[in-house]
């Protein structure tokens, strides 16, 4: 428990430290370049903090000039924290409204360029997913939790339509990403914070050209296919 009122208490100071920088440097710089690099040094000083090790596998996969759509799993908070340090790309986030909320870190969420949706409001999520339609056309990427939620139970859950919905309208790549580990390490609706290691597996790029909005069904089900897969076979035992 001390252990993890230490981490609690440097994930607050480095939260709102690196979030006033962040809405500084968005007044002076453009193109939300310089906000993705402060963040990318806030994750890495809250992993070194809580003692996660990150492994990161199959960056030959990518293109470092191309944009794409990430789509990982989702099972505890340190996704995030592991995906912004760890995933050496620009992107930007489509994130649940509620994070949006928060003091400081929502503003500067808002100021770096990530994109607020709605989950309950289908008006204000069909606004988000054209917003992250233009940044992609931009040539940015996107990072999407195909399953909406963290997983309370380690499985991965079901997908839902909109990324799909945004994948076959831009026509851009979804890259299927699987984050090994940090369920051990804090579960949804868990306090403690444990120590380990992470790997972050990256996949190879799915065209998206041969699928429309009528065959996006299809398109969901090989990514959750390519995600279940590689996450069972790695999947520590609880």
């Amino acid at each position: 428990m001390i252990r993890t009122l230490f981490i609690a208490f440097w994930t607050v100071i480095f939260t709102g430290f690196y979030a006033v920088i962040i809405i500084l440097t968005s007044f002076f710089t453009t193109g939300g370049e310089t906000p993705h690099k402060v963040a990318r040094i806030w994750s890495k000083c809250i992993l070194a903090a809580s003692n996660i090790k990150v492994t990161v596998k199959g960056l030959s996969n990518l293109n470092r000039r191309g944009f794409y759509i990430y789509m990982p799993n989702h099972v505890s908070n340190f996704d995030i924290p592991v995906l912004q340090a760890y995933l050496p790309v620009q992107f930007r986030w489509l994130a649940k409204a509620e994070l949006f909320k928060i003091p400081i870190f929502g503003y500067a969420m808002q100021r770096a360029g990530h994109i607020s949706i709605n989950r309950f409001d289908r008006k204000s999520a069909i606004q988000s997913l054209n917003k992250a339609s233009e940044i992609i056309r931009n040539g940015t990427s996107v990072i999407i939790f195909p399953e909406g939620t963290r997983s309370q139970n380690q499985n991965i859950q079901s997908f839902k339509k909109g990324g799909f919905v945004l994948a076959v309208d831009s026509g851009v790549p979804i890259v299927p990403v699987i984050i090994h580990g940090t369920w051990t390490i804090m579960q949804k609706k868990q306090i403690l914070v444990k120590p380990g290691n992470v790997v972050l597996e990256i996949k190879k790029p799915i065209k998206t050209l041969d699928y429309t909005r009528e065959t996006k069904s299809d398109l969901m089900e090989k990514v959750r296919n390519i995600i279940l897969e590689s996450y069972g076979k790695n999947k520590p035992l609880c």
